[in-house]
């Protein structure tokens, strides 16, 4: 940071303990195997601050601050950290810290899934984006696998209009179906330790069978229209509290991603963000003021 003021995304020194030494030791990885064996001008802190700075305020990459690294330098780092997985790595071994801080195994037994529908901004290519015909929402679909501490497990972006078929028959799979079942093998592929998922009544046959092949209970959890207002529905509420606590980075308020997978990463960035300020007992102001 040297002696520029700081922003109130910035990692504090106690978060960057628990970031810092998987960074250093892969950019001392990365100068190893280059050709030319520099370790680059920026430092990795900064390209995280900047990474930060973005999610939370949701400005354009030409819009970063001027005493935080350039366009070229952060995208360079957060294409490159989303490209080879460390983005996905730094969150799991971060995930698993916050688990077993509150008495749990480093993987969970059961998560929780749900989808919601994002509005794309007018530059997002056609392709990778469609409609929600459930929603009228133009734009792409966010599925969310979390456990029951309202940790990610495994996330999916897609066109809000995608659709698949089913293995079990010839019929088109609605767009929670898809997702859903993506998310399952993700879930599958990475926490092999999950045999429950509770779902909402938007997710269909087709995802139960998909689970009972891999080995996952799939349960619907379907809400109450006998009480008035808001009401927490059971098992369900938590994966709801995960999107509204994505929302505060305003960079989630809008689909401005070009690629599905830049908005995989960035939705491990915010969720790092959120597990560091957990593992260290801090927070982050909101950007809503009374």
């Amino acid at each position: 940071m040297g002696d520029r003021k700081r922003y109130p995304s910035d990692v504090t020194d106690e978060q960057w303990e628990l970031i810092g030494p998987f960074l250093q030791a892969w950019k001392a990885k990365r100068v190893a195997v280059s050709v030319s064996g520099q370790p680059g001008d920026y430092d990795v802190r900064e390209i995280v601050n900047a990474i930060f700075y973005q999610n939370r305020t949701g400005c354009q990459w030409a819009y970063l601050p001027h005493d935080l690294p350039p366009k070229s330098a952060t995208y360079y780092y957060f294409a490159l950290w989303r490209d080879d997985g460390t983005d996905l790595v730094i969150h799991d071994l971060l995930r698993c810290q916050a688990r077993e801080k509150v008495g749990r195994r480093e993987d969970p037994s059961a998560v929780v899934l749900d989808t919601q529908s994002i509005r794309a901004a007018n530059h997002i290519p056609a392709t990778t984006t469609g409609k929600d015909a459930a929603k009228k929402v133009s734009g792409r679909k966010r599925g969310l696998a979390v456990d029951a501490l309202g940790l990610i497990i495994a996330v999916v972006v897609t066109a809000a209009s995608v659709v698949a078929r089913s293995a079990t028959n010839a019929t088109r799979l609605t767009t929670d179906n898809a997702i859903g079942i993506r998310l399952l093998d993700k879930v599958v592929a990475h926490t092999p330790t999950v045999s429950r998922s509770w779902v909402d009544a938007g997710f269909k046959q087709d995802l139960a069978l998909h689970g009972a092949v891999l080995g996952i209970d799939v349960e619907v959890v379907k809400r109450s229209d006998t009480k008035p207002g808001f009401v927490p529905i059971r098992k369900r509420w938590i994966v709801e509290q995960v999107n509204g606590t994505l929302m505060l980075h305003r960079r989630f308020a809008r689909e401005y991603e070009s690629r599905p997978e830049s908005s995989v990463s960035r939705t491990l960035w915010a969720s790092t963000a959120n597990i560091v300020r957990r593992l260290t007992g801090t927070s982050t102001p909101s950007w809503r003021h009374r």
